[in-house]
């Protein structure tokens, strides 16, 4: 079993991600939203692997009845772009795996960084 740390990178706050944590703006019930939070991973993770480690660190020291479920997990695999690196050689930024996370019904997280 993989470390959930060394799965989950860190989250991915642009503003459309930030857009996608508010969920939908033309339901009024804090219950019925459902909220989507994007999370760069390692290239290696799998979805069920993903699944279980955002469970994992956001569930730590909570009951449960406020634990967090994830309902679906999408993964995108972001080839790296090609970047000027020093005076004659371009290089290349290193290839990225985001994973697109949505939570059940009503639930949100607390400490996403937004």
């Amino acid at each position: 079993m993989k470390d959930p740390h060394a799965i989950i990178i860190r989250p991915h706050i642009t503003e459309k991600s930030v857009a996608l944590s508010y969920g939908d703006p033309n339901i009024r019930e804090e219950t019925q939203l459902v909220r989507k939070y994007t999370f760069i991973v390692a290239r290696d993770a799998n979805k069920i692997e993903i699944k279980s480690a955002i469970e994992a660190i956001y569930n730590t020291g909570k009951k449960a009845d406020q634990a967090i479920k994830v309902d679906a997990v999408r993964t995108i695999k972001v080839l790296g772009k090609l970047k000027k690196r020093g005076f004659k050689k371009p290089g290349y930024e290193p290839d990225q795996k985001k994973a697109i996370i949505t939570l059940a019904k009503g639930q949100l997280l607390e400490d996403y960084g937004v």
